[in-house]
């Protein structure tokens, strides 16, 4: 997709401060350092437009970004960071929660994890939550420049066993350094965008119908 516009709009901390223009949107879920800011300013075109931040843990609220007037990506808070506080952390927890069991522009979530590791406890329960409550996810291994390419295929392997990926989950592979993965992602955004706008009577919990088989991106 060619973004021509795109653009920071709110960092919220409830939802009084949520957009009321009914755009869609993504939430971008996963652990600090797994690379959320480099994806989105890729994503974006935009150089320096969502922060990176040298000390993990330092998001505490959903960062809006709109696109093209057409979408929002949601960032939110990074979780597994032992130095965050508790007090902290719990807060974040209501406001997600809320968020992803309420917010009825949600879409969708994209969920990164690092394509070098395992997932970790945190992203196994935050992949569970989401199916629990009945969200499509997008499951984006980041950092793919850092491995040889002969190596994805075993490395998403693990990824998609460890999270038991299911329904039209997908995996895409995403380098922000090479690009690898922007198109991909953008597509998948798109159709599942289509596929909602299809289905004008199915709400942000309900699953997305399948259009494609679950694949791992070579």
């Amino acid at each position: 997709m060619k973004v021509t516009s795109s653009e920071f709009v709110i960092s919220a901390v409830g939802p009084k401060q949520y957009p009321e223009d009914g755009l869609h949107e993504i939430a971008l879920v996963g652990r600090s350092n797994v690379g959320k800011s480099s994806l989105l300013n890729k994503m974006m075109n935009r150089k320096g437009l969502a922060r990176i931040s040298s000390r993990p843990g330092k998001t505490q609220t959903l960062n809006y970004f709109r696109v093209n007037q057409m979408l929002y990506f949601v960032d939110f808070p990074g979780y597994g960071y032992a130095k965050v506080a508790k007090s902290i952390k719990e807060t974040w927890g209501k406001m997600i929660e809320g968020y992803l069991k309420n917010r009825q522009e949600l879409r969708f979530v994209i969920q990164l994890v690092d394509i070098r590791h395992a997932p970790s406890k945190d992203d196994i329960a935050m992949y569970d939550w989401c199916k629990q409550i009945g969200i499509p996810t997008v499951v984006v291994a980041t950092k793919g420049d850092k491995i040889a390419r002969g190596r994805w295929l075993q490395h998403t392997k693990v990824i998609r066993q460890s999270l038991r990926l299911r329904g039209d989950d997908t995996i895409i592979i995403f380098s922000s350094e090479t690009g690898q993965g922007k198109d991909e992602l953008w597509g998948e955004i798109l159709r599942r965008l289509r596929a909602n706008d299809q289905e004008p009577e199915m709400d942000s919990q309900q699953e997305i119908p399948a259009t494609v088989s679950n694949k791992t991106t070579e």
